[in-house]
């Protein structure tokens, strides 16, 4: 089997995204992320994507409709039966070329319950992989800067799962910073305060890192302008719909980054805020992906 009809096969499947990364593009990467320490005959890293629908952010971005489209088609649903399943698919099939093929969700390891070290020379289970590596190295996202996993296809608009392998399959390229325009948009849109734009840090691939800026999560925690967390997934804060995520949307679409287009732009209002408060933030203007919106202060 040859790279080409594993992503034949995976749309097939019904992903719209596959990349392929080697195990040694995980070089430097903790034993606690590491696909080795799962399977350590793993030779491939396959990543698996589906798209969030841009008309799940919709209630989100109106302020009217929270849980039952973002939660369900945006994110749970989304990643527990739509993605699951199409990864589970692609892992029968994979084993049928009788190669054995280990499939993970795309958890954030934050706050992720921990195990026993069954042998000093092992991490504490679960394993849980590192994801930003390896959706770069399998030349599908970059790491932009507000944190946010970035497609030229969707831009943030997806999620990923990825199956280890011991079959030895061609890498993608890796994929460097060229969506990411540095615009700093998240960073106004935060009503809370959550990104310090004055201190980096770098993420991804070895040799192909992204600077990122840091963020206070203690702060994402209490966020209610769109950010949401799930049972059974840690303290880990998903942003994709929340005031920064929303606005990264904006401003990629409006700088036509996104090959996934639409006749209609996203931001067609004023984004609304709320403070730790619940209180309605005020807000000045600046550009964020329609004429004059918040300066969300």
């Amino acid at each position: 089997m040859n790279k080409n009809e594993l992503k034949d096969k995976a749309k097939q499947f019904g992903a719209d995204l596959i990349g392929v990364a080697s195990a040694e593009a995980f070089d430097g990467v903790a034993p606690e992320n590491h696909p080795l320490s799962i399977f350590p005959e793993c030779k491939s890293v396959i990543v698996v994507g589906r798209r969030i629908l841009r008309g799940s952010l919709r209630g989100i971005e109106e302020g009217t409709n929270f849980g039952s489209t973002y939660g369900f088609f945006g994110f749970r649903m989304l990643e527990d039966n739509f993605l699951s399943k199409t990864t589970y698919d692609l892992t029968c099939w994979i084993e049928e070329q009788c190669s054995e093929a280990v499939p993970l969700f795309g958890y954030n390891p934050d706050g992720m319950p921990k195990g026993v070290k069954v042998s000093d020379d092992k991490p504490e289970p679960n394993v849980i992989l590192d994801f930003d590596v390896a959706c770069q190295a399998a030349g599908l996202a970059e790491i932009g800067l507000g944190g946010f996993l970035i497609t030229p296809e969707f831009g943030t608009r997806q999620r990923f799962a990825a199956i280890l392998t011991d079959m030895e399959l061609e890498p993608d390229q890796v994929r460097d910073r060229s969506i990411c325009g540095d615009c700093e948009m998240c960073f106004a849109a935060c009503p809370l305060g959550a990104y310090n734009p004055e201190k980096r840090i770098k993420k991804g691939v070895k040799g192909h890192e992204c600077e990122v800026a840091e963020i206070d999560y203690s702060i994402c925690e209490k966020c209610q302008n769109g950010a949401v967390k799930m049972p059974g997934r840690g303290t880990g804060v998903d942003r994709i719909a929340a005031a920064c995520g929303r606005a990264c949307v904006a401003q990629l679409e409006q700088a036509e980054k996104c090959s996934n287009k639409f006749k209609n732009k996203f931001r067609k209002r004023k984004p609304w805020a709320l403070d730790l408060l619940s209180q309605p933030v005020e807000s000045g203007s600046i550009d964020i992906g329609c004429d004059k919106v918040s300066n969300l202060k």
